[in-house]
């Protein structure tokens, strides 16, 4: 029963506004088609706010019908890239009945 009640009120992320650092490689397009291949509809927008000698800064906007963060953020991590912040989110009730 509790777990009906836990999945009844489920909250889905439909987008994430992140700012992340990463090496130079891998490159802007490898870095957002690896993010967008963790979604079956995934849309990535990525914009590289700043660059220096060993890394780049950038906007990354993920948007999905369920995104899976934690993937999300392993997959950054895994690239050699950590987030910094989570600037803008936005989730969306999954409520039903029980």
């Amino acid at each position: 029963m509790q777990n009906r009640i836990e999945n009844a009120n489920k909250a889905l992320i439909k987008r994430v506004v992140l700012d992340v650092l990463k090496p130079h490689l891998p490159n802007a397009l490898e870095f957002s088609q690896a993010i967008a291949r963790i979604g079956r509809d995934y849309r990535v927008h990525l914009t590289v706010a700043e660059v220096d000698e060993h890394t780049e800064t950038l906007r990354l906007v993920i948007e999905g019908g369920a995104i899976d963060f934690d993937a999300v953020q392993t997959s950054i991590n895994g690239m050699g890239a950590s987030i910094h912040s989570v600037d803008e989110v936005e989730v969306r009730s999954e409520g039903g009945t029980v």
